[in-house]
């Protein structure tokens, strides 16, 4: 009966995968190749999120999500990481099932986790927003980044087309500097990638009709997405670094970002390597590096001036200039 009522609750929680299809969502389709792999994405976040909300036990979905292949396993982690924070929000959930994902083998995969935890926030009330427990100071931005790639990946004509804002975001709550509506902003970047369907010439076009005080954040995270997801060939990765023209640094911090969550989960392939090569001018380990020697001094210094999140977007982007890869 129990496992019935497991498999009930993954019909019921689980979103239809034609929702992922670049037709269904109206994207851009730039060949079958980038098709194929942007779907592949999308059902395997799907999968993972399934996997999350079916399973008895956190270690149950976590040995399933190890059979996703290595270049969708992260899509699954972070689909997972929206299913238990939907549990988590839901009335009488209580477990705090996403802290034991991240006490687990979803700890390798934190800055996916943190962001699939947005997505659930786009999803459940604001007022059961104070039930999701994301404690480090740093990444909890991540989640924002996920709120905004929802948005802009279910709410396309709206927040992409309609350059919509974010303005006063309720969350977090001790958030002075208003940082909210930057960390959204990454998270539609990175999700013009998908709207743009990899095709380099029109994820620029997206982002060049946000208006300038935007931009910034925009390119970090459709570079992210361009070394995370992958989809495109190394010359058109070198197109959309010139396109960047000014915001060249703010594509590589991005990318960097992508390395690092690749590296630390053991998920590194070979676009991987491509995009970081291409963007950062590093291989993925050195991009990952930086961001490692960076993360501590950014979070000591806490939300001082600006957020330490910021703090360490930044000083990523100034190590890569400092290695000479960035110009």
């Amino acid at each position: 009966m129990a496992g019935n009522l497991r498999s009930l609750r993954r019909r019921v929680l689980t979103p239809n995968v034609s929702e992922t299809k670049l037709r269904t969502r109206g994207f851009h389709e730039k060949d079958a190749e980038s098709r194929d792999l942007l779907e592949n994405v999308g059902a395997s976040f799907l999968t993972g999120y399934g996997h999350a909300v079916e399973a008895r036990t956190v270690a149950e979905a976590e040995e399933r999500l190890e059979e996703v292949p290595v270049r969708f396993r992260g899509f699954a982690y972070e689909g997972a990481a929206m299913g238990l924070t939907v549990l988590d929000a839901l009335p009488g959930g209580g477990s705090r099932r996403l802290a034991g994902f991240l006490a687990g083998r979803g700890n390798a995969h934190i800055y996916m986790a943190y962001i699939g935890a947005g997505w659930a926030m786009a999803r459940v009330p604001r007022f059961r927003w104070s039930k999701i427990s994301l404690p480090d100071p740093v990444l909890r931005w991540l989640a924002l980044d996920g709120y905004g790639f929802h948005q802009a990946y279910f709410k396309t004509d709206r927040y992409v087309h309609q350059h919509h804002e974010e303005p006063g975001f309720p969350w977090p709550a001790d958030d002075p500097h208003g940082y909210a509506r930057h960390a959204i902003d990454q998270g539609i970047g990175r999700a013009l990638w998908f709207v743009g369907g990899t095709d380099v010439r029109v994820v620029c076009d997206l982002i060049d009709g946000f208006a300038e005080s935007r931009q910034a954040d925009l390119w970090a995270g459709a570079g992210l997405a361009a070394t995370y997801a992958g989809g495109s060939r190394e010359q058109e990765l070198r197109e959309f670094a010139r396109r960047a023209g000014p915001y060249r640094v703010n594509v590589a911090q991005g990318s960097a970002f992508a390395a690092k969550a690749r590296l630390r989960a053991g998920l590194s392939v070979e676009h991987t390597a491509v995009g970081t090569g291409v963007l950062c001018g590093v291989s993925p380990e050195e991009a990952a590096q930086i961001c490692d020697d960076t993360r501590k001094a950014a979070a000591d210094a806490g939300d001082g001036e600006m957020p330490a999140f910021e703090r360490w977007r930044r000083d990523i982007a100034l190590g890569l200039v400092a290695r000479g890869g960035v110009r």
